[in-house]
């Protein structure tokens, strides 16, 4: 990766708040902002539960489905 490709890819994470960054000389230090990962990693797991909840929901509409297709007339 260039230089300057992952130079943005730091200024995104740093404007979302999941890093914070400092210039130390002809340096930059970059540091993690855990609780910008918790709340992050929070919000995946609503996001997983959730689309868990619509896939279950699906299979059952599906199976559904299914048994009133096999009941009905030939």
């Amino acid at each position: 990766m260039a230089l300057p490709s992952f130079a943005q890819h730091l200024k995104v994470l740093e404007e979302c708040g999941l890093i914070t960054s400092e210039k130390r000389g002809r340096s930059r230090w970059c540091r993690l902002v855990q609780a910008r990962f918790s709340e992050a990693a929070d919000w995946m797991d609503a996001e997983r539960w959730r689309a868990t909840e619509r896939l279950d929901r699906l299979e059952l509409y599906l199976d559904n489905k299914e048994d009133e297709g096999h009941g009905g007339p030939v």
